[in-house]
């Protein structure tokens, strides 16, 4: 298995406050990691860094082997990099099939294979306000996917669902990594969401990552336990 991305010693600060220092992971190529932490941590500034909206103070950052830490945010996507955002902000007065088309890197993306993907090509016409907020959280899904991404870094997908919707959100993105073979960085809050799906979790606090392993290494590692997750997702011992 290959390295798809490659994080070495990496610290962010603004100003006087640090974000996190001395950070280094690596994501295998076609798994999904899941990346969980207190509000505060530096979750989504990483994921900033990955994406060139922010510059690391310190550190480095390989795609594929390929340094990105000085590229900017459109080389980077154009290398194979895809991210939704905590909230999503499409064209509103655009349809669906346009929005996904404004993110689309050519004309070879075949918008009706990714539409049926994320299930809102019968909704590929509407206009954007129209949509619930769960089309929406698939849209924004669907946008990234458009870039032809090598690396999906999700950000907080599931926020605001109810649970009949947070199921059929981690349906669809389990269908994405293996219809796709997408690997995927998934930020999120949602525990049951991160635990039945990530194959390893990497847990941010106070901005140093304090654990890395499966999720039932995670969920029982009392660090994690006393910094962020409490007893309620510790595994039963077998």
């Amino acid at each position: 298995m290959s390295t798809t991305l490659e994080i070495r010693n990496l610290a962010k600060s603004f100003g006087g406050l640090r974000a996190f220092q001395g950070v280094s992971l690596l994501i295998e190529e076609g798994e999904i990691l899941g990346l969980i932490g207190p509000n505060g941590a530096g979750k989504t500034t990483l994921v900033n860094c990955i994406t060139g909206l922010y510059k690391p103070n310190e550190g480095d950052i390989l795609f594929q082997g390929r340094p990105i830490t000085n590229l900017r945010p459109h080389q980077i996507c154009r290398l194979g990099i895809g991210r939704t955002f905590q909230v999503p902000r499409p064209f509103m007065y655009m349809t669906v099939l346009e929005n996904v088309k404004v993110c689309a890197r050519h004309g070879g993306v075949d918008l009706k294979q990714l539409l049926e993907l994320t299930e809102l090509w019968d909704k590929r016409g509407r206009l954007t306000k129209t949509l619930t907020f769960q089309e929406r959280r698939l849209l924004e899904l669907s946008r990234a996917l458009a870039v032809e991404p090598k690396l999906l870094l999700l950000d907080e997908s599931v926020a605001g669902l109810n649970p009949s919707e947070t199921r059929h959100m981690m349906g669809v993105l389990r269908k994405i990594h293996k219809e796709v073979k997408m690997t995927i960085l998934w930020i999120e809050h949602v525990m049951k969401a991160i635990m039945e799906n990530a194959h390893r979790i990497a847990v941010l606090h106070q901005g140093s990552l304090i654990a890395l392993g499966s999720p039932r290494e995670v969920a029982n590692d009392p660090k994690v336990i006393e910094a962020y997750l409490g007893e309620e997702y510790k595994f039963a011992e077998t």
